[in-house]
């Protein structure tokens, strides 16, 4: 089942992490992300250190962000027992109603984050949605797509973080 919650806030009181200057960009560590899940879990991406981890940022209403799903979902079947997590981060003007129904219409089991006030995305420099972070096992974001990714750039970017 996915996972709904809201994007929560550090002890400095910036939510999922001071935006930094240089925006997430390959070769840094993945900022901060945090928040609740719908049935009130704590999400923390802290917790998926030491695994490849896929951040996805999209929108119910988002065409690009539809059409790139089944990647995801054909990754997390493929290389979910290798350790893969993916975590999606709902656009902060999403309705959660909506964004409900884009997961369960794509069969997206993994936890999506909600970001009504827009500290996640500022945090990690989303633009617009789609936009997706290819972490690596360290920790540190080994590639950022911004807009839809085709299957041949998703797998390329995938295989790097596998390793």
């Amino acid at each position: 089942m996915a996972l709904l919650g809201g994007c929560a806030q550090n002890t400095a009181g910036l939510p999922c992490g001071a935006p930094d200057p240089a925006g997430a960009a390959a070769g840094q560590p993945a900022p901060k992300l945090t928040g609740t899940t719908l049935d009130g879990a704590a999400f923390d991406l802290a917790s998926l250190r030491g695994r490849p981890v896929i951040v996805n940022f999209w929108a119910s209403w988002c065409v690009p962000c539809r059409e790139e799903f089944p990647l995801f979902v054909d990754a997390l079947q493929k290389y979910g027992a290798d350790g893969l997590s993916i975590v999606g981060v709902g656009w902060p003007n999403d309705d959660d109603a909506a964004a409900r129904e884009f997961v369960a219409s794509h069969a997206a089991t993994w936890p999506t984050v909600t970001d009504h006030g827009g500290g996640c995305g500022q945090a990690w420099s989303a633009v617009a949605p789609p936009q997706t972070y290819f972490i690596g096992r360290d920790g540190v974001i080994a590639s950022r797509q911004i807009g839809q990714v085709s299957r041949t750039d998703f797998e390329r970017q995938l295989t790097a973080i596998l390793k």
